[in-house]
């Protein structure tokens, strides 16, 4: 790991405490956390050059490791978008974080409590008793008892979302539905600590724990959660540090399959898009029994439309997918058949489907 030549790094994983000075390692990367007057500068690895001062945090009271790593989460979409996005967005999160406003998500607050313990990445319990499941991002799970169906990162993910929630006042904001089948509240969660908020969402996004899902709700609150993501993708912060959280190849239908039943980014370029009855497929081969399509159904093409997106003018674009791998098999009854295998993913919302820049396919999306 790089570091100031001042100072140095922990242990990967570990976060200590000094008088005023706190390290987070963060996958490969590590944020320095250095309390000078009420102001804290954040140093991103040895890019002194992209340090910067982060008046917002002038009302943490810097003490103890999780205030600590909360302070890193909170700076970490500071430290890692110099040099990952344009001067423009950066100085729109300048703004935000000074002014102390929250994601552009959400209704209407639907009530307060304090987290009693975290269950997963994106799932909590409120000290009366309640579960409440994070609204527009999806994270891995931690390991079940049977190891061989784990995928990396879910431990992280849940210590992520513990670290920035346990013990803390939240404000849930209305999603677009107010529980799923297990009976858990879905909403918006805002950490409150004194006149500012700051979304769980977002901080777990901007930190690497999380990617957004495959429904963010209005076009304003998926475009920065998109935004935080590709910062952090491009950092190869959080789960992105791990291989396995890298956008499939389009034109390797096998490795999709593989994934079936979990979520995925897949990235390729549209070879054809034509309509069948009720459904629209974005296909990216042109075996349409073994190669990777999107399917839109005809009644969620105005969704696209409204958002500026051409779904007939995607062939021969360079496209990143994501949502929920669908595959099927064939029967083995079926002797001689050329079984359909052809794994799939269902659009329905416009954060699903992003245009790449050519230039750096596989690396940003514009």
């Amino acid at each position: 790991m790089r570091q100031p030549q001042s100072s140095a790094a922990p242990e990967a994983s570990d976060t200590i405490e000094r008088e005023d000075t706190w390290w987070h390692a963060c996958g490969e990367h590590a944020i320095l956390l250095a309390a000078t007057g009420d102001e804290a500068v954040v140093h991103a690895g040895s890019q002194m050059s992209q340090c910067r001062r982060i008046p917002a945090f002038r009302s943490l009271a810097l003490r103890g490791w999780r205030d600590g790593v909360l302070a890193a989460f909170l700076a970490a979409e500071f430290a890692f978008m110099c040099g990952c996005v344009g001067v423009a967005a950066q100085e729109q999160s300048a703004t935000l974080a000074s002014a102390g406003l929250a994601l552009p998500c959400g209704g209407g607050e639907i009530l307060r409590g304090h987290v009693s313990h975290v269950v997963d990445g994106r799932d909590f319990v409120l000290d009366d008793g309640r579960e409440v499941h994070l609204a527009a991002i999806e994270v891995p799970l931690p390991p079940p008892l049977d190891a061989s169906h784990a995928v990396p990162g879910g431990i992280a993910a849940k210590t992520a979302l513990a670290t920035l929630l346990s013990g803390a006042q939240v404000a849930l904001r209305q999603a677009e539905v107010a529980s799923d089948r297990y009976g858990r509240i879905v909403a918006y969660a805002e950490v409150l600590h004194a006149d500012q908020r700051r979304s769980a969402e977002a901080e777990m996004v901007s930190a690497g724990f999380a990617r957004v899902g495959d429904d963010a709700g209005s076009q304003a609150c998926a475009a920065e959660l998109l935004r935080r993501e590709t910062a952090a993708r491009k950092a190869k912060l959080g789960l992105w540090a791990d291989p396995y959280y890298d956008p499939i190849p389009a034109d390797k239908p096998a490795d999709i399959i593989t994934r079936r039943g979990h979520f995925a980014l897949v990235e390729g370029q549209v070879v054809s898009v034509h309509a069948s009855g009720a459904t629209l497929y974005v296909n990216f081969g042109r075996h349409w029994s073994q190669d990777f399509a999107v399917t839109i159904r005809r009644r969620n093409e105005r969704n696209f439309a409204a958002a500026g997106l051409d779904l007939q003018g995607l062939a021969g674009r360079q496209v990143l997918i994501r949502g929920w791998i669908e595959a099927h098999s064939g029967s083995a009854n079926n002797v001689g058949a050329d079984f359909w295998r052809a794994p799939w993913i269902e659009a329905a919302h416009t954060e699903q489907i992003e245009l790449v820049d050519q230039s750096e396919a596989g690396m940003t999306r514009r």
